[in-house]
């Protein structure tokens, strides 16, 4: 059976981070959902703060650096998408936002998306719906029906007994291995004759 590819995005800007630390336990979850359904996972993760500096030339200069369209490349062509982003003033970061942004609205098109979020109080729950969900549903994306949020008390001992993290997490990942076990994304054969001519991975801006 080939193997299924999942790109995990961090919008972490610390070192360590809680972004970072709840995506890999989305992703791990994951794993082990498809590993009880006898699929093979490969898993690639993207630390935005890795590549900020490129994401804000490509918004500048209206093409990417040779490292953001590999990232690009990696995230585009996965059979699934772990999001995950801090939440700055109710929302999600400025740097994720604009990730998304450089990429071409259409190549999300059917991608199944676990999505999550970090914070430090529980106010900013919402914002997976109100905010994150939008986005990713404009993009054409399949949002599995459980998000993901993690204040800071979520990672300490005296987290909500009733519905901890890990159940949280252990929800979301069995929906989104649902959908990853029956993407065949990745194994579409990329014809670039077969594309519209106006067609890119990356998105539309240029430089003005």
């Amino acid at each position: 059976m080939t193997a299924r590819k999942i790109a995990v995005v961090s919008g972490g800007l610390s070192q360590p981070s809680s972004t970072r630390l709840l995506a890999d336990r989305l992703a791990e979850a994951t794993v082990r959902r498809l590993t009880e359904q006898g699929i093979e996972t490969d898993v690639t993760v993207v630390e935005l703060r890795d590549v900020a500096r490129d994401v804000t030339n490509n918004l500048l200069a209206g093409f990417p650096s040779p490292a953001l369209a590999d990232v690009i490349e990696t995230v585009t062509g996965a059979d699934g998408l772990i999001a995950v982003s801090p939440i700055f003033t109710t929302s999600y970061s400025g740097l994720f936002k604009s990730f998304f942004d450089v990429i071409d609205p259409t190549a999300l098109d059917g991608m199944p998306v676990l999505l999550g979020a970090t914070g430090g109080t529980e106010r900013h729950s919402l914002a997976l719906e109100y905010a994150m969900r939008p986005m990713f549903t404009y993009l054409h994306g399949v949002v599995v029906p459980t998000s993901v949020y993690a204040a800071s008390a979520d990672w300490g001992s005296g987290a909500d007994t009733v519905k901890a993290l890990p159940d949280r997490i252990d929800r979301a990942a069995g929906e989104f291995a649902a959908l990853v076990a029956a993407s065949d994304r990745s194994s579409r054969v990329k014809d670039p004759f077969a594309l519209e001519g106006d067609f890119a991975s990356i998105g539309g801006f240029q430089a003005e």
